[in-house]
């Protein structure tokens, strides 16, 4: 809520969750006069430290409150999501909404055109009891969405793509959030809900500089680690290493839905038609062709379920009704990583 400076940030930084109060409080290793002795910049202790910098750039506070009332009130809705510690089970609430509740809506949430985005979120709170969800980083790296909610009264960590920021793709910050999320519900026996819409990982040489291969392994990492329940809903693209990536299961997951909206491929048709067929580049008409031939085959879940990688093709208005049925069938999960001192995260 107030000031911490040089070595006493790292005593916040160890901890699962940082908050910022906005205007009030601020961290940084080196305090503005360091800086400009050292390099010359002129920065203020907000522009340096605040909590709209380390909610929104730096990422390194998982949020940040208008004042301290504020700030207490939300820590304190945290903590009913949590188990008093990592040998407790997390706490399961009476809830006064209908597991068996049917959500039509959600049958219009996905629009015909596949270009067009739609707010993730929308979905997560007609899913979870009484639209009750606690983000978690809702400044930073908005591609991905990551937060509590609970499913018939039981507490489960949610991560979801978010179509509506850069079309929902993985890049070096988003996987950071969501790795860090998921390594925290696995251990404190929290089961993962994840809701992917994702086009791929972010291309371009500001991302391969800055280490995507090293910072996409972590996501990657954290869910093949995981051995708490993990339920997957597709709701529209799944691309690539990135479909790889988002709990599927390959990577372990328990039950794996997708909706009839869903795609799940390699890349999109129009790329993966110019790579396959590119000696008839010089012919619209067949390309044409074959981008219809290539939808036909893989714009739909059914490839995929056949080869076993997805458990059920669902409507979207019952998603809230099996994810319960399937988190009320795997309460009772053990399984169990061989032994290790610790393992070895890609850092």
């Amino acid at each position: 809520m107030g000031p911490c400076a040089g070595g006493d940030v790292y005593s916040p930084a160890i901890t699962d969750f940082i908050f910022m109060v906005k205007d009030t409080s601020y961290m940084y290793v080196t305090g503005p006069d360091v800086v400009k002795t050292v390099t010359n910049e002129v920065v203020s202790h907000e522009d340096l430290g605040g909590a709209r910098v380390h909610a929104g750039k730096s990422g390194v506070a998982d949020g940040a409150f208008e004042n301290d009332l504020e700030a207490l009130s939300e820590v304190r809705r945290l903590i009913g999501f949590l188990p008093l510690s990592n040998r407790e089970k997390p706490p399961v609430r009476d809830s006064y909404d209908e597991p068996e509740r049917d959500e039509a809506s959600l049958d219009t949430l996905v629009p015909a055109n596949p270009n067009q985005p739609y707010d993730m979120k929308e979905l997560i709170l007609k899913v979870v009891d009484e639209a009750d969800f606690f983000e978690i980083g809702a400044d930073f790296a908005k591609n991905i969405v990551c937060g509590f909610g609970r499913l018939d009264g039981q507490t489960v960590g949610v991560v979801a793509n978010q179509p509506q920021v850069l079309a929902g793709v993985l890049d070096i910050d988003s996987s950071r959030k969501a790795a860090r999320f998921v390594r925290f519900c696995d251990a404190f026996d929290i089961p993962l809900v994840t809701f992917v819409d994702v086009p791929g990982f972010m291309p371009g040489t500001k991302q391969e500089y800055g280490a995507l291969i090293k910072h996409g392994a972590k996501l990657l990492f954290a869910y093949a680690e995981a051995t708490v329940p993990k339920l997957t809903v597709i709701t529209r693209k799944a691309y690539g290493g990135a479909y790889d990536v988002m709990s599927s299961k390959h990577l372990r997951g328990d039950v794996n839905y997708a909706w009839p909206t869903a795609e799940i491929a390699v890349m999109g048709a129009k790329g993966a038609v110019e790579i396959i067929f590119r000696k008839e580049a010089g012919d619209p008409e067949a390309l044409a062709a074959r981008e219809a031939e290539y939808k036909e085959r893989f714009a739909n879940p059914f490839v995929a379920a056949g080869l076993g990688y997805i458990d059920d093709v669902i409507m979207p208005h019952g998603t809230r009704r099996r994810l319960v049925k399937a988190l009320r069938t795997l309460k009772n999960k053990v399984q169990e990583n061989p032994w290790k001192k610790h393992d070895n995260i890609p850092l």
